[in-house]
């Protein structure tokens, strides 16, 4: 419950300096104590869970009479678009036809044809195969024998029944006992451990699919969605990275959520660093001190293939200081990014975490407009000012998303005076002001926008497709082989491709598992969708 004490009328004279702060202190104490009694009021709801009770019941305002005005309303409402009767089995396969007779067809009854009926269903059975390999043995005592189809790959389980088994795990997300069981009950001879191998073992063919779709995607690429989360492994906090936009998304688990740890991921399976103008630009940028950059500017040019050599050249030259490391290495990871084939004008969007702000930076609009959401008015007065400040801030955004569509100078100047406008404002609220200084401080991230209207103006593609990731601790909690994390890291990358290819990820998968190769490369569909995206 929402604390509520309504502070008395004060007079403009009565409001001294130490009155104002201390109305201040009230306000931001009263914010604090709110988020408190609301964070406890979930955790006993929690404990009423664990425990089997009932948490505290959410009793909203009734909405009779609102009801009834609805009604009265959708009444004259015609059918929604979309709802009119269609004919469902049109375009259906029939893979049997039988013919029925009616009982009691009366004498000299003439045959005028028939009425369909047709009923969708599936065959869910075991089909076991014995394939009996004949063997000769040859004038010279040799013995020769058949080989079972190409297809099988050696394995003792169909290609359909391995694509059945991802698709079930890494669409569905049916957990491995339960997929066990279920395959036992349709009478297939499995273990568990044959279950978790079909699931992880001898995936390197989609392991370097991955790989070339994020190679391909930053190549192509104007701008990506970023985003990170817990991702737990062998007992110990991890997290996943999601990289992508509206072409693919891919994702990768690592131990750290640092900005060389993302810069390391957009090299997209290179280890080297680099050493170019593009790395001396991002040190200088980020003040490394001269002592520290006078070598690294004589290694102009240089190339370290990996981890150890780029070490080696940093102490060799006294660059032992955290912060100093820190940047020469985020400078030559830049560098190789960009020597291979990123390009500089990328644009990373993002919910304002800072591993993120390199290259290009921009903010997601709905990630800012949260810190304002949050805010909790004290008085009449605040709570006004709230929602005046709410719907300016909205109000601008549907001009930014008309500026996307229909760019213009004219419009560009207008939309950075009505930003200035309204995060300079001052309130009557001393949180609100705050939080409207900290917004107007990312100005140039919040309105790149004006000079690349090809961005989006939000981060929700990166939440949306982080999601799954928050799905599975709940499901199946943490990963515990290297190979377990980095198939659900493959797997999720490939599902989540196919769906905005506008691809099955059923048949993209028995396609893989059979070799039937009528699908082709996710790497080739990014890049023909990105350069034809009408």
């Amino acid at each position: 419950m929402k604390l509520k004490m309504p502070l008395p009328d004060i007079s403009e004279s009565e409001k001294t300096p130490l009155v104002l702060t201390l109305l201040t202190i009230i306000e931001h104490q009263s914010n604090i104590i709110n988020q408190l009694a609301e964070e406890i009021q979930l955790l006993k709801d929690e404990i009423a869970r664990l425990k089997g009770l009932k948490p505290k019941p959410e009793i909203r305002p009734s909405r009779l009479e609102s009801s009834k005005n609805k009604k009265s309303k959708s009444a004259k409402k015609k059918k929604r678009a979309g709802s009119q009767k269609r004919q469902k089995t049109k375009e259906l396969e029939i893979h049997e036809t039988q013919d029925v007779e009616p009982e009691n067809i009366p004498p000299r009854s003439i045959f005028k044809g028939y009425k369909t009926f047709v009923v969708q269903g599936l065959e869910i059975t075991a089909h076991n195969i014995c394939y009996r390999l004949k063997t000769y043995q040859t004038p010279d005592g040799q013995y020769i024998s058949a080989k079972p189809p190409a297809l099988l790959n050696g394995k003792h389980f169909s290609p359909e029944l391995i694509a059945y088994i991802l698709y079930q795990h890494h669409q569905c997300g049916v957990t491995q006992p339960l997929l066990l069981e279920q395959l036992r009950e349709f009478g297939v001879d499995i273990s568990s451990g044959m279950l978790n191998n079909i699931l992880i073992e001898d995936k390197s063919a989609f392991h370097r699919e991955k790989n070339r779709m994020i190679t391909t995607g930053l190549e192509v690429s104007n701008y990506i969605n970023v985003d990170d989360t817990g991702a737990r492994h062998n007992g110990k906090n991890g997290y996943c990275t999601h990289i992508g936009n509206e072409y693919f998304s891919w994702f990768e688990s690592t131990e750290s959520k640092s900005r060389i740890n993302f810069l390391r991921l957009l090299r997209a399976g290179h280890t080297d660093y680099l050493i170019n103008a593009d790395a001396i630009a991002y040190m200088e940028a980020n003040k490394l001190p001269k002592k520290a950059l006078a070598p690294i500017i004589e290694g102009i040019g240089s190339i370290f293939a990996d981890d150890a050599q780029w070490n080696d050249f940093l102490s060799q030259n006294g660059i032992v200081k955290d912060r100093h490391v820190k940047t020469a290495t985020e400078g030559a990871l830049i560098g190789s990014i960009i020597e291979h084939g990123v390009s500089d004008h990328l644009v990373i969007v993002s919910d304002d975490a800072g591993q993120f702000n390199v290259l290009l930076h921009a903010l997601c609009w709905i990630h800012a407009e949260r810190v304002i959401a949050r805010i909790i008015p004290f008085t009449d007065q605040a709570k006004t000012d709230l929602e005046s400040v709410r719907d300016q801030i909205w109000h601008l955004y549907e001009g930014l998303k008309m500026y996307k569509e229909a760019p213009s100078p004219e419009a560009k100047k207008s939309l950075e005076e009505m930003f200035d406008c309204i995060f300079t404002t001052k309130t009557t609220s001393a949180m609100l002001n705050a939080a409207l200084k900290r917004i107007h401080a990312n100005k140039a991230e919040l309105l790149l926008v004006l000079e690349r209207p090809d961005i989006p103006l939000h981060n929700n593609g990166a939440e949306n497709a982080i999601r799954e990731y928050a799905k599975k601790r709940k499901i199946s909690g943490s990963t515990r082989s290297e190979a377990g994390r980095r198939s659900r890291d493959t797997f999720t990358s490939l599902k989540k491709t196919c769906r905005k290819l506008g691809i099955s990820f059923w048949q993209y998968l028995k396609d893989r598992v059979e070799n039937s190769g009528l699908i082709p490369e996710l790497s080739d569909l990014i890049r023909e969708r990105a350069l034809s995206p009408g």
